[in-house]
């Protein structure tokens, strides 16, 4: 896919596609240093910034020194890991460790929170972690890694401290899957004036502009959701706002997502405690996967997961939903349409749904309204 987006950029006769590293000298001047040694200054009134994240490495004692993995590497080995070690137990972390588990390594999850996913609703965490435990990826919770060292015999050591005590963990690898941060350090923003938050991320507002007129970002670098499907909707309001006639924000999106683990993991809207936050007089739905609410699920064997939504009171619309289930990157595309209809979900209730089909369990999930 690389090398054919590449050769998109590079064939195209109106495009001067120039490989290197640039940085702001001014508001509309760039400085670009190519790869063969030449730099090059270029201005222009409208600049778009696209820089992207990179793997989030921490300050830890002893990594330094240690061979380690991130999102990137792993993907590069050539031999199957005896035992991963993974720090982290969000997207990255557990999509590898279960796939590596199948692989036939042995994997050994550790996160600092009280439960995976920390941004997720507990008790669909919960029930993520035990299809993972039951396959034998071994989670370590509140789990503080404070050193890690690379023995002479090749392996990796990890200390952890849990609230049963500290231990020595080792591994033949380990997975640094602990986020992404923007790649802006390098770009000498405050050179434009280009305002950035805390931790680098660029901040806009819904139409993608910076606080520099000329200036946009999209994209992971701008601090929205970290999705190549967002990214291209940030695509699409540039396009629209700024060389067509539109109106696009990204205030009014809906921008669902999805954990691709086994069952898969997505997800839409608010969860359960942002909706009451938001000051929402809700209702949740929740039903398990069964073969009375699911029964694609018993045919097809997958009978794992949970699904839940987050009604309001008064209008009966669609807040947020997840589901755990076979299939819910595919089953969540249905919750969403319905959601930017601003239609109630006795909609979904009600609806015809093809028989035996996972989405059938939406009939299930809405039956109580």
């Amino acid at each position: 896919m690389r090398a054919l987006n590449l050769k998109n950029f590079t064939s195209l006769p109106s495009l001067d596609f120039i490989l290197g590293t640039g940085r702001f000298l001014g508001p509309q001047l760039v400085e670009v240093a190519l790869t063969d040694g030449v730099v090059r200054q270029l201005t222009s009134k409208r600049i778009f910034i696209d820089t992207g994240t990179r793997p989030a490495i921490p300050d830890l004692p002893g990594l330094s020194d240690t061979p380690f993995l991130t999102s990137d590497r792993i993907q590069r080995l050539d031999a199957l890991p005896s035992r991963l070690l993974v720090l982290g137990a969000g997207y990255i972390g557990l999509e590898f460790a279960q796939m590596m588990q199948r692989f036939g390594s042995e994997v050994a999850v550790f996160e600092r929170g009280g439960q995976i996913l920390s941004h997720e609703d507990p008790e669909i965490a919960e029930v993520l972690a035990n299809c993972l435990q039951r396959e034998g990826v071994q989670i370590e919770l509140n789990a503080t890694v404070e050193q890690v060292c690379n023995p002479s015999n090749g392996q990796v050591e990890v200390t952890v401290q849990t609230p049963r005590g500290k231990r020595e963990w080792v591994g033949s690898h380990l997975l640094v899957a602990l986020g992404r941060f923007p790649v802006t350090k390098d770009l000498d923003l405050p050179a434009a004036g280009v305002e950035t938050d805390g931790k680098g991320f660029i901040n806009v507002n819904d139409r993608l502009e910076t606080n520099v007129p000329g200036i946009w970002a999209i994209g992971d670098v701008n601090g929205g959701p970290q999705f190549t499907h967002a990214s291209l909707d940030d695509f699409r309001i540039l396009r629209d706002n700024v060389f067509g006639t539109g109106s696009r924000s990204r205030a009014d999106r809906y921008v669902p997502s999805t954990l691709f683990t086994d069952p898969e993991l997505a997800h839409v809207g608010l969860r359960e405690n942002e909706a009451v936050a938001h000051g929402f007089n809700i209702r949740v739905l929740q039903v398990p996967i069964t073969a009375l609410t699911v029964p694609r699920a018993r045919t097809s064997g997958q009978m794992d997961g949970v699904l839940k939504a987050t009604i309001e009171q008064s209008t009966e619309r669609i807040l947020g939903c997840t589901i755990l289930a076979a299939e819910a990157g595919e089953m969540i595309g249905t919750v969403q349409a319905l959601m930017m209809t601003q239609r109630p979900a006795t909609m979904l209730r009600d609806a015809v749904l093809s028989h035996p089909t996972m989405v059938e369990g939406l009939n299930a999930l809405f039956a109580s309204l």
